[in-house]
C-alpha cells in the first residue's frame, strides 16, 4: 500500500521515538520528516503541506490541541494524533479541534503503520468510475465531491466526520458494528475501548437535522452498533439550520 510519493510530518518532541518511528515508516516506503519543537510546527505543517501529519498531544513551546486548531484552516491533510494520556477528554478535544485519528502510545510500529496507510487511503482523490451520490429527502451527500448537503446547504465536516457519514449512508437499513466501523476506516479492528467513532457520531447528528437526544437518523443500537434510517431522512424537515 505504501507509495514514496506520501509524505509524512512527525510532530514530536521526543527525538528518540520520533527517529525510530521515522525509520520504521521509512522502512515501509514513506518519506518522513520530523520536527520537534511545537512553537515552530505550525509554520513547518503550513509550508511543507505534508501528505500526513503525526501530531504529539505534549510539546515543548505550543502543545498539539492548539497546533491542531490553528493549522486547520491552512491544511486539508490527514492529522493523526498521539498522546501518553488515556483521557477520553484529550481525545474528545483532539477531534473537536480537527484530529482525524487518536491514538495512545505507546503504540506497536504496525498499529500505527495501519493507521497512517487508512488515512492516506480516505485522503486519495476517488477514480471518476467510483463517485457515487446518495439523495435521502433534503440530505445529499456525495463521495466524489466529498462533500454533505442538508436542504441545499454544505455542511461543515472534517475528513474523518466525512468518512463516517458517507460510511453509514452507503450502507443505510443496515446496523454496523464498531468492528465494522473501525475496520473500514482504520484498516484496525475495534479494541473496545476507543470512543472515537461515538464523538464524531455525536457530532454529526446534528449538523444533518438529527435530534441528539432522540435521534431518528443515525441510531444507536444496543449492543450491536449504528444504523442510518433512510425512511426519517427523507421525512427531515429543518428546524434550526446551523
Amino acid at each position: 500500500m505504501a507509495d514514496e510519493s506520501w509524505r509524512v510530518l512527525i510532530v514530536e518532541d521526543d527525538q528518540r521515538l520520533a527517529e525510530l518511528t521515522r525509520d520504521y515508516l521509512q522502512a515501509n516506503g514513506l518519506e518522513v520528516s520530523l520536527e520537534g519543537d511545537g512553537a515552530r510546527a505550525v509554520a513547518r505543517i503550513i509550508e511543507m503541506q505534508p501528505d500526513l501529519l503525526i501530531l504529539d498531544l505534549m510539546l515543548p513551546g505550543e502543545d498539539g490541541l492548539s497546533i491542531c486548531a490553528r493549522v486547520r484552516p491552512y491544511y486539508a491533510g490527514p492529522i493523526l494524533m498521539l498522546t501518553a494520556r488515556t483521557d477520553d477528554s484529550d481525545q474528545v478535544q483532539g477531534l473537536d479541534t480537527g484530529a482525524d485519528d487518536f491514538v495512545c502510545k505507546p503504540v506497536h510500529p504496525r498499529v500505527l503503520l495501519a493507521r497512517v496507510h487508512a488515512l492516506l487511503r480516505r485522503s486519495e482523490p476517488t477514480p471518476p468510475s467510483a463517485q457515487q451520490r446518495v439523495s435521502f429527502g433534503p440530505l445529499q451527500v456525495d463521495s466524489g465531491l466529498r462533500e454533505a448537503l442538508l436542504h441545499g446547504q454544505l455542511i461543515e465536516l472534517t475528513a474523518a466526520e466525512f468518512d463516517l457519514l458517507w460510511l453509514l449512508v452507503s450502507n443505510a437499513g443496515r446496523i454496523l458494528s464498531r468492528e465494522e466501523i473501525f475496520t473500514a476506516l482504520r484498516g484496525v479492528g475495534y479494541d473496545g475501548q476507543d470512543r472515537s467513532i461515538d464523538v464524531r457520531i455525536s457530532r454529526i447528528r446534528p449538523r444533518i437535522g438529527d435530534d441528539p437526544e432522540h435521534p431518528r437518523l443515525i441510531k444507536t443500537v444496543r449492543n450491536k452498533g449504528y444504523l442510518f434510517v433512510a425512511e426519517a431522512a427523507r421525512q427531515l424537515t429543518l428546524l434550526n439550520p446551523a
